[in-house]
């Protein structure tokens, strides 16, 4: 994997280094492309220099390791420049943080329009929840920070809100009195989170009574809009029961005011989800015990091509929501879909990419963002299966009301080989290949194909 595929055939000329920890011997180590061990030299300090005077590990291979380390620290001027600490500008990147938090937000429902909020037609917006009360920085493990100032959810939305709008907080602890602050609001806002750290599996369900809260405040009020605060896809047995849903990840320093204008409105939503959100566990592509957790300490990977939106799209099983979905306060329109050739060589795949385009027009009321994907489904062949459908490639567009813009993307040999596990290569193989572009693995608004020839 690193000397032949990531040194050779990938071309990386960087160096490797372990995970903390994660080294667990010296010779096999060494001669499998690991360059440097952390955090220590447990392994690759003394017990490296005996196996090198005893010949087990050669001078030219740590000779290698050395060039890839120095080579990237001069590239970087480490030696002529060596790092030096500076006075970190705690309020531009703040102003940084805040941005990329709320480009990361990700609509996942708006049901009868409920978001974005408007202060002016609010009394009292109920505040609900175990993510509501302090910002969300990070997981734990590698992480976990230490802000030099954090915006608290409730701060965040009393700010944005206003004083014409009162703002009720429950914790969630005691679910009557969040019941009672729900059924006295306008709107109830209620933040979950899970917490993500380094060192065990990740568990789907939300932790504690999450779940029963949202079930409880979404009975006592049918305006009740979900705000998530996890590191990758949680269940949502709830979901058809509140009409908004946000996933907001781990918003950092800027949490409170973040969220807060993505709520009201201030900025609209342009995310899209990086996985696939499953209706339950048992629609995973590991879904038997010996893929996960294993059996007697061995783990088999079944899944082959089949992970993630790939599995899913192959059995047909409906995601409760789908990879690279993201809805927005606008809409937008595809249409004018064009391939560069309808039969392409094999050969000029290399200097001629195929050239997809198509128009992406914001058919709405507000200027907005759209993440336009191109998905390609190559040839399936029994020695050579394939997902129906692939990622290869996507763009984002910024579009005023009533404007459109032009997506261009290209599809080149990389973008259209396949895994050979008889030859143990890349190939591109002759057929059809379909294109699909949408607005996510599920949404495919245009369809389009061209015939690869040898």
């Amino acid at each position: 994997m690193l000397n032949q595929i990531l040194k050779q055939e990938w071309g990386f000329d960087g160096f490797v280094t372990s995970d903390f920890g994660a080294v667990h011997s010296t010779v096999p180590s060494a001669l499998s492309g690991l360059d440097l061990e952390l955090p220590d030299g447990k392994y690759f300090g003394t017990p490296l220099q005996a196996a090198v005077a005893s010949n087990q590990v050669s001078v030219a291979v740590l000779d290698e390791k050395l060039v890839r380390r120095f080579r990237t620290m001069i590239r970087h001027g480490l030696f002529d420049s060596p790092p030096k600490a500076r006075p970190i500008a705690i309020q531009e990147d703040g102003v940084e943080a805040r941005a990329l938090a709320e480009a990361g937000l990700v609509l996942l429902k708006n049901d009868g329009d409920i978001l974005p909020l408007n202060a002016a037609k609010l009394r009292r917006v109920a505040l609900i929840g175990p993510a509501a009360e302090k910002a969300i920085t990070g997981g734990g493990g590698s992480s976990h920070v230490i802000p030099f100032y954090t915006v608290d959810p409730l701060a965040g939305l009393r700010e944005r809100a206003g004083t014409n709008v009162q703002v009720d907080f429950s914790k969630g602890e005691d679910v009557a009195q969040a019941v009672a602050l729900a059924k006295a609001a306008d709107v109830a806002v209620v933040m979950l989170a899970d917490k993500e750290a380094e060192g065990h599996d990740h568990s789907l369900k939300l932790g504690g009574k999450q779940n029963e809260l949202v079930e409880a405040v979404a009975a006592a009020n049918p305006h009740t809009i979900m705000v998530l605060k996890t590191g990758s896809a949680v269940l949502m047995p709830w979901a058809a029961k509140v009409p908004g849903i946000l996933e907001a990840w781990y918003p950092g320093e800027e949490d409170g005011h973040a969220v807060a204008a993505v709520l009201f409105g201030d900025v609209n939503p342009a995310g899209k989800l990086p996985l696939t959100f499953p209706m339950q566990t048992a629609d995973l592509p590991a879904n038997t015990p010996e893929q996960y957790p294993g059996e007697n300490g061995e783990v088999r990977y079944l899944e082959d091509v089949l992970v993630g939106y790939r599995y899913f799209n192959a059995h047909e099983i409906r995601p409760l929501f789908p990879f690279g979905c993201g809805l927005s306060y606008t809409t937008f329109g595809y249409e004018r879909l064009a391939v560069s050739a309808s039969k392409v060589s094999a050969r000029d795949l290399s200097t001629t990419p195929v050239a997809v385009d198509f128009q992406v027009a914001n058919t709405g009321r507000r200027a907005g963002q759209e993440i336009a994907e191109l998905y390609v489904g190559l040839p399936s062949t029994a020695g050579m299966p394939q997902p129906p459908k692939q990622l290869k490639g996507f763009s984002k567009v910024s579009l005023a009301p009533g404007t459109a813009g032009r997506v261009h993307l290209e599809l080149n040999t990389r973008a259209l080989a396949g895994w050979n596990p008889q030859t143990k290569s890349w190939e591109v193989r002759p057929g059809t290949y379909r294109i699909m572009a949408g607005s996510s693995s599920e949404d495919i608004r245009l369809k389009g194909e061209f015939t690869l020839v040898p």
